[in-house]
């Protein structure tokens, strides 16, 4: 769908390698370039050598990396490979779960997927409808982290990281993503979670947000 479509098999993956990733290109000149990259920029194509010396012959023609994913790490990304509909099959069944449990919880978004879509559920995302709540996402998420769920936050928007802050990005860019940043929890989601840690981690997300949410009545002064 795209000139290059990168993959990444970091741990927490439907694949993994350990770290690391993949491209793929249907574009034989973009491959070339891929190739060179990711090993110091090196040419061993004698088609597309300066010269030739030799078998052993080789040429460092442009600035490159060492980007190459070890033999291991392919291996035990490959042995992963015919578990690929297990593991997102499992993770369609938990994401179910959570909506079935959580569609009537108030004060929070579901994600979702669309009809015509088919979603391997890497991340099950809740947005806070924070304006029903008396306290920040952080104090829910301490709150939940005390009740031993190992929640996260995906993602801080990219600008607003100190590298892009240097480069002259300033907050109020993406106003939306920046306040739909400030709502989001992601919940735990891995293919050997059993129904008995989805029913915990519903149970621990409902006692939080029991104890922060407003009263009906303050919500609709407020509202």
């Amino acid at each position: 769908i795209s000139h290059m479509t990168e993959f990444s098999f970091h741990p927490v993956k439907p694949i993994t390698t350990g770290e690391g990733g993949a491209i793929v290109t249907n574009d034989f000149s973009y491959y070339q370039k891929l190739c060179s990259f990711r090993s110091h920029g090196m040419i061993r194509d004698k088609d597309l050598l300066s010269k030739e010396e030799g078998p052993w012959y080789h040429e460092q023609q442009t600035l490159g990396y060492n980007y190459r994913l070890t033999d291991i790490q392919c291996a035990l990304g490959v042995s992963q490979m015919n578990k690929l509909d297990l593991y997102v099959n499992k993770r369609r069944e938990l994401a179910k779960k959570y909506t079935h449990l959580l569609k009537d919880m108030d004060g929070l978004v579901l994600p979702y997927e669309e009809a015509f879509s088919s979603s391997g559920w890497h991340l099950y995302i809740l947005q806070l409808e924070l304006d029903k709540f008396t306290v920040s996402r952080r104090e829910v998420f301490e709150a939940l982290v005390a009740e031993n769920i190992g929640v996260n936050v995906h993602y801080l928007p990219v600008y607003l990281h100190p590298y892009y802050q240097k480069l002259g990005y300033q907050k109020g860019l993406c106003p939306n993503a920046e306040n739909l940043y400030d709502s989001l929890i992601t919940l735990p989601l891995f293919p050997k979670m059993e129904e008995e840690d989805v029913l915990e981690v519903v149970d621990a997300l409902s006692k939080v947000i029991s104890c922060y949410k407003k009263s009906r009545i303050l919500q609709e002064i407020r509202g």
